[in-house]
C-alpha cells in the first residue's frame, strides 16, 4: 500500500511511518519540523518538510497515494488557550486543506488521529463514542471541529473516513518540551534526578494511558478494516489510572522518592477519563498488548536511565 503521513516526523507519526516501512509498505510524509525530529524516521520513508495549509504542495505529493493518515496538528492544550487561532488554523484549517486536496487529486481513504480530550468530564467512565463531547480547551474544539469537516467533506465527496480518538499516547522517544510537557516521560526524568514531581489539582483525576506500539497497532488496522466509513473509534487501553498511582508507579521503577507537590490551584482537567474500547475491539480486532508498568519500564530503560548515564 503506498501511504502518506501528516505530522510524520511527531511522536505517532514516526511511529507509524516506521512500523509501515517495516511491513513493506511505501510511506511518504510531510511535516513542517515545529516539533518533530526527522532523524527518528527510518532512511526508507520519503520525507518532505512543508506546512499542511499547502495545498500546491499536497497536490503533488498526494499523487498515487491509497490511504492518508492524519496526524498533523498542534497538540498542548494549555498553549491552545494562549493561542486558539493558531491551533484553528493548523488543526482545523489544515485538516480542511487536507481534503480539500484529497477530493481534487482523487485519494480515497483518511485516517485521522482525533483525540479523547474532546470528551471533556464525562458522567459516565469508560466513556463510549456516543458520549455528548464536552470539550474543556480550544484544543479539543479544534479537533472535534476536524473531526465533523472530515466525515462531512468525505460524505459530500465520497472518501472513506475513519476518525480515531486516541486518548493518552505515550512511549519511548516521546519530547520533553521545556514547557507544558508530557506528564510521564517528565515524571521519570525528574524522578531520575531526584526533583520535585509537581501535580496539578489533587492528583486523584485519572487518565487512559496507552502505549505507542499499540496505538500504532490500531492506526494500521483502521487503514484497511471493513465497515468502518464515517466511523468514530476510541483507541485506549481501557485502564483507567490516577495521577498519584502513576507518581507511585514512578517512583517504584526509578527506585527513588521524590518529593511530590500538589498545585491544587491549578485545573488538574477533566476528573475522570477511560475510553470504553469495546467498539476498537469489534471494528479493529483492537487490543492492547502493553501494560502501564511495562510501558513506564521502557521508557525509563531506552530514555531517562541510558541518557543519564550517557551525560556522566
Amino acid at each position: 500500500m503506498r501511504i502518506f503521513i501528516t505530522g510524520v516526523a511527531g511522536f505517532i507519526g514516526s511511529a507509524l511511518a516506521n512500523k509501515l516501512v517495516q511491513e513493506n509498505h511505501y510511506v511518504r510524509g510531510l511535516d513542517d519540523l515545529s516539533t518533530g525530529d526527522p532523524d527518528k524516521l527510518l532512511p526508507e520513508v520519503e520525507f518532505i518538510r512543508g506546512d499542511i495549509n499547502d495545498r500546491p504542495k499536497l497536490w503533488s505529493l498526494l499523487q498515487d497515494i491509497d490511504c492518508i493518515y492524519h496526524t498533523a496538528a498542534r497538540v498542548v492544550v494549555p498553549e491552545s488557550v494562549l493561542y486558539p487561532r493558531e491551533y484553528n488554523l493548523v488543526n482545523v484549517g489544515g485538516t480542511v486543506t487536507l481534503m480539500e486536496a484529497m477530493r481534487d487529486v482523487g485519494v480515497r481513504r483518511v485516517v485521522f488521529t482525533s483525540s479523547g480530550a474532546i470528551y471533556g468530564n464525562q458522567s459516565t467512565q469508560p466513556v463510549k463514542e456516543s458520549a455528548l463531547p464536552q470539550p474543556h480547551s480550544p484544543y479539543a474544539v479544534s479537533k472535534l471541529s476536524a473531526e465533523y469537516y472530515i466525515h462531512t467533506i468525505g460524505k459530500l465527496w465520497e472518501i472513506e473516513t475513519v476518525n480515531l480518538r486516541i486518548f493518552n499516547a505515550y512511549g519511548p522517544g516521546q519530547q520533553i518540551r521545556p514547557t507544558h510537557p508530557p506528564v510521564i516521560p517528565y515524571f521519570l526524568k525528574q524522578a531520575q534526578l531526584n526533583s520535585t514531581l509537581v501535580v496539578h489539582g489533587d492528583g486523584s483525576q485519572t487518565r487512559d494511558y496507552i502505549f505507542i506500539n499499540d496505538v500504532v497497532n490500531g492506526l494500521i488496522a483502521a487503514s484497511s478494516a471493513k465497515n468502518i466509513n464515517r466511523g468514530t473509534i476510541n483507541i485506549g487501553s481501557g485502564r483507567e489510572t490516577s495521577i498519584r498511582e502513576l507518581t507511585r508507579l514512578v517512583g517504584e521503577i526509578t527506585g527513588k522518592s521524590p518529593e511530590i507537590v500538589y498545585n491544587v490551584r491549578n485545573d488538574g482537567g477533566p476528573n475522570r477519563m477511560c475510553a470504553d474500547i469495546s467498539m476498537a475491539r469489534e471494528k479493529l480486532n483492537f487490543y492492547p498488548m502493553t501494560p502501564l508498568e511495562i510501558g513506564l519500564q521502557e521508557i525509563y530503560e531506552t530514555d531517562i536511565r541510558t541518557k543519564a548515564k550517557n551525560s556522566i
